[in-house]
């Protein structure tokens, strides 16, 4: 079990994280789903979702993910069987929002490259848009006199941790989740988050769209990220009571709310449906590429997806850069220089990024804006275009990501302010690219 390795200074809260049987998975993406928690055997109503009486007194509740008539494939909903239903709160109260936003006019628009740490665009309000956000957190959501938990009414949370494992309570169960995995919570669901030490990483927010794994294509059946290669949590409860109250937290459009109860909310003993949190192990991805000549677009590295209504365009992509083979002959083998009518914002979990060692580290990231020229540095367009091409590992030991969108991202006051990071000089990396023109070249006799 992974818990064995947590390492927590409070004694009862590792025994409780060591103790439950909440690392076990169910296997395969967007499947139908059943479970049960081991200590309520038989508590999912048989042959029937809402019974007149629920075994062992539990309340039917329908999570619904899609609207009701969408067609059956892209129908989501899970039913869950709880021991009170989610209604049961007191009213919601409006929260300080700190540095969430969806004001992307905060800020004059700049298309220049950067090294920026919050963008987004669209709002929650229409339900079509995205958001970026990085998170630094040393404290767990819970054991506090007020455990807070938080859900969201209109998005899909992506969350890819670059330091520091998290445990991810939700109403379907519990995930463990490290540096190189990604889990997501999907709209409407209730999750809280424990945390063993510093940990950082990025989120992105999808408004309104769900993720799918992308269409293969001429690749097959096979390839990219495999469908069983992803895991779901199996039931698991809570019954507890806090006299104090437990304390909800909702993101509705754009602002924080909160409201008071004084049982957990992760009270489902039982659940199934098509509808529910996941994770994947970035690892497990199986790289397609060139094996003959040129560079493949960075597509063939597409995880999840979430379309818009255009045909093969996308609200987001999350695109990773694995270690794989290099192997294309005649080729310059990184990624080649380009303007893109897809907003990209790169973040690097471990490593060294191939087209930008030097200034691109662990837990940074980069907006190359829609139709902003980017592509290698310098230093690695000259070593490249001399080297020797043998088949080379490429990317050992090293993970990049992309949050690609067809939104034109704008970056917050924080992003370009506040937080004292931004890199004024990213675009230096290119100024010592220099002219190779020969208007004499002639090809090399063969």
């Amino acid at each position: 079990m992974k818990a064995t390795f947590v390492q927590v200074v409070d004694t009862q809260r590792a025994l409780k994280v060591l103790c439950l049987p909440c690392f076990q998975y169910m296997r395969g993406f967007g499947n139908e789903f059943s479970s049960e928690d081991p200590r309520c055997p038989g508590s999912l109503p048989e042959g029937q979702n809402s019974p007149q009486v629920c075994p062992y007194g539990l309340y039917a509740e329908q999570l619904s993910g899609s609207a009701f008539t969408c067609p059956r494939p892209a129908n989501k909903r899970s039913w869950l069987y709880r021991i009170l239903p989610s209604v049961k709160h007191k009213p919601f109260t409006l929260v300080p929002c700190g540095d969430l936003t969806e004001n992307w006019d905060e800020v004059e628009p700049d298309p220049n490259q950067g090294l920026h740490t919050i963008c987004g665009a669209g709002n929650s309000k229409s339900r079509n848009g995205i958001a970026v956000h990085m998170y630094t957190c040393n404290t767990s959501m819970a054991d506090r006199s007020k455990c807070p938990n938080t859900y969201n009414h209109f998005f899909v949370c992506v969350t890819v941790p670059q330091q520091g494992e998290i445990l991810v309570t939700t109403e379907f169960g519990k995930m463990m989740v490290e540096p190189n995995e990604i889990c997501v919570i999907q709209q409407g669901m209730r999750f809280s988050v424990d945390v063993f030490g510093e940990t950082r990483g990025y989120i992105l927010e999808v408004y309104g769209a769900h993720f799918e794994l992308p269409d293969l294509g001429p690749i097959g059946a096979n390839g990219l990220a495999n469908p069983r290669d992803f895991l779901y949590p199996v039931a698991w409860y809570e019954d507890r009571k806090v006299p104090t109250g437990y304390t909800v937290i909702n993101k509705y459009q754009g602002k924080l709310f909160a409201c008071q109860q004084d049982f957990s909310p992760f009270n489902v003993v039982a659940w199934h449906g098509n509808y529910a949190p996941y994770k994947y192990n970035l690892k497990n991805f199986m790289v397609i590429n060139c094996v003959a000549f040129d560079h493949a677009d960075p597509s063939i590295f597409t995880v999840l997806t979430a379309k818009s209504t255009k045909p093969g365009v996308a609200v987001a992509d999350f695109v990773i850069f694995p270690p794989r083979w290099g192997v294309a002959d005649h080729t310059f083998r990184p990624p080649y220089y380009h303007r893109n009518c897809m907003s990209e914002f790169m973040g690097l979990i471990e490593g060294h990024y191939e087209a930008k060692e030097e200034g691109f580290l662990p837990g940074g990231a980069s907006l190359h804006s829609i139709m902003t020229p980017h592509g290698p540095d310098a230093d690695c367009f000259e070593k490249n275009c001399t080297a020797e091409l043998q088949p080379e590992r490429v990317a050992e030991e090293t993970m990049a990501f992309m949050f690609e969108s067809s939104f034109s991202m704008a970056v917050t006051k924080w992003g370009l302010q506040t937080c004292q990071k931004l890199d004024k000089t990213y675009h230096q990396c290119w100024e010592p690219l220099r002219s190779h023109f020969n208007p004499n070249w002639k090809p090399s006799k063969k």
